[in-house]
């Protein structure tokens, strides 16, 4: 895996790639623009340039765009589709200019309505965005089931790629805090594994191309999106072991995202701590294996 952290880019991008190098992350993830107010931030050409050297020369191997908690894809209301699919087609579009391996979305909330009313709209949506951007990815990122939120389940994110017509672009996050609060047990290696084997029948594994290794505030099947530090919430030391040394993960960026242990955002010591336990789940995954 490639362990990272979610990283400010106050000062431009080159300045967050320094800060996750400062950081010891292999991955980092990044706002495409303020996470607090609709207007799009316009990225120096310069700026884009240097970060996409630095990409290439440097110890962080994946960037990921996190898009902003303003959208809504599967509203009603016409003024705020209007602005979550700028928002969107602009996170996507500054992954490709960035060379990023995918924008990471929440699908959105059903607000009152039956569900199946409202998959349809976020599909809509993202084709929409899809067509009006080149390359980078979008990622549906299953939700922790809070409220009218959609992608609480495989079965959900799976309804979602097949209403975008299973295109290639389309794949998915998966969030360790929002599995667990959602009601999926993934404490231990084999109750992981478990949950993983019925992401694997459902989805696919081939469609998982990001995770966040966030421990949970709130216990198993909460419905609340409280995270944790790594090792310090309900999945602990041993479920987020399991999680950062899960074999089908090889190679995947796996992003924390905060609050640290310093009661901000994260720091080395959070990153160094994901590596120790990542470290540890390989070494129980072989002692399982004798």
């Amino acid at each position: 895996m490639l362990i990272g952290a979610h990283v400010s880019t106050a000062g431009g991008l080159a300045q967050a790639h320094e800060r996750g190098v400062e950081l010891g992350c292999e991955a980092i993830q990044v706002w495409g623009q303020s996470p607090r107010q609709w207007r799009p931030t316009r990225w120096e050409d310069d700026d884009i340039a240097e970060f996409r050297e630095r990409m290439s020369n440097g110890p962080i191997r994946s960037v990921v765009i996190h898009s902003i908690y303003l959208i809504n894809c599967a509203s009603t209301d016409r003024d705020m589709r209007r602005k979550s699919a700028t928002s969107l087609i602009h996170a996507l579009r500054t992954g490709d200019e960035i060379g990023a391996d995918g924008v990471v979305l929440h699908p959105g909330s059903a607000k009152g309505e039956p569900n199946e009313e409202a998959l349809p709209r976020v599909a809509e949506l993202v084709k929409h965005a899809l067509d009006e951007s080149a390359r980078c990815p979008l990622l549906f990122e299953n939700t922790a089931g809070a409220g009218d939120t959609l992608g609480r389940s495989f079965e959900e994110l799976d309804r979602l790629i097949k209403l975008c017509g299973r295109r290639k672009r389309i794949r998915v996050c998966l969030d360790s805090c929002h599995l667990l609060a959602s009601g999926f047990d993934i404490a231990t290696a084999d109750k992981l594994a478990e949950v993983i084997d019925n992401c694997v029948e459902i989805v696919g594994i081939g469609r998982v191309t990001c995770l966040h290794l966030n421990d949970s505030q709130t216990p198993l099947g909460s419905n609340r999106d409280r995270h944790a530090p790594p090792g310090d919430g309900e999945l602990g030391p041993r479920g987020c072991a399991a999680f950062l040394s899960e074999p089908r993960f090889e190679n995947l960026p796996v992003l924390f995202e905060g609050p640290g242990v310093e009661g901000k955002a994260p720091a080395k010591a959070d990153v160094d701590r994901m590596k120790q336990l990542r470290a540890q789940g390989l070494r129980s995954r072989k002692r399982r294996k004798r």
